[in-house]
């Protein structure tokens, strides 16, 4: 009797023991790198996996996070009709600026592009159209003469073969690293538009976060019809600046994509999982007989 006794004495030790090591905080939690997201608006932690399955769209509060360019020409085109054009129109370094040759490298392999505006054709929903899109990924999509003339070219290409013009603008502006070459690019592409304008052909610009400084004061604010995603940020300059600038307390939010449709910004807000639907209604109604 006493030997079972015992044997169970220590056979609840054991399990005490096993118990508090399981429960110790003094012992760190290894969770992969990488393993959970945070929202930037709400902080929630969000499983990568699921993040992603939800086109980077935060499952709590809806906020878009920014997508790569080349998951948003999957999200909008049909399948395996993309074909790419002007990637041979890539950046060198003009003004001889030091370590800017460096940075163009870092962005290459953190984007998987060339250069910061990704564009060719590709149809949606049968409808044939010229597509481009500014990755935030590389060098924050600035615009420099590569992206400038890559721009301009697909604006080109769309008016001569008379089709419909869709650009998705995520920027934080012109290219500091190429100087007055860069600002130079507000005027050819805003040109550029111009011409295609008297064409009477149809341009979509889609504001995505964030869209600001040369790009929102050139062809990002000169489409026929301006969509803001849900959650852009939209404007030329930071609100740090504005108010520094102007001395005036500045709106709540002003900023914001709501803010944007509220004073005649932008013509609709559109969230990511209704986006390829609502360009290709559009497209639907403004096309254009050949």
């Amino acid at each position: 009797m006493n030997d079972f006794i015992d044997e169970r004495k220590k056979k609840l030790e054991r399990f005490k023991k096993t118990v508090r090591k399981k429960t110790t905080a003094s012992e760190p939690i290894d969770i992969p790198s990488g393993l959970f997201i945070k929202c930037d608006r709400c902080q929630a932690a969000i499983y990568e996996k699921n993040l992603k399955t939800n086109q980077l769209i935060c499952p709590y509060c809806d906020y878009h996070f920014r997508m790569p360019a080349k998951d948003r020409i999957k999200s909008i085109t049909d399948d395996e009709t993309f074909e790419q054009m002007f990637n041979d129109v890539t950046s060198i370094n003009p003004l001889e600026m030091e370590g800017y040759l460096q940075k163009l490298d870092i962005a290459k392999q953190n984007s998987s592009l060339d250069e910061a505006f990704y564009c060719g054709t590709a149809l949606i929903v049968g409808i044939k159209v010229a597509i481009g899109v500014l990755d935030s990924f590389f060098m924050m999509g600035s615009m420099g003469s590569a992206v400038g003339e890559r721009v301009t070219r697909l604006i080109e290409y769309a008016m001569d073969h008379r089709l419909p013009l869709i650009i998705f603008s995520a920027s934080g502006g012109a290219r500091m690293q190429e100087g007055m070459l860069s600002l130079m690019q507000m005027a050819k592409t805003a040109a550029a538009l111009a011409k295609f304008d008297e064409k009477g052909l149809l341009y979509i610009s889609v504001m995505t976060n964030p869209t600001t400084g040369g790009v929102a004061a050139s062809f990002a604010s000169l489409g026929d019809i301006i969509i803001a995603e849900k959650s852009a940020l939209i404007g030329f300059a930071g609100s740090r600046v504005i108010k520094q600038t102007i001395n005036q307390d500045l709106p709540k939010g002003f900023q914001t994509d709501e803010f944007q449709l509220e004073h005649g910004q932008v013509d609709m807000v559109v969230g990511r999982k209704e986006m390829r639907k609502t360009i290709y209604q559009l497209l639907r109604l403004h096309r254009v007989k050949s």
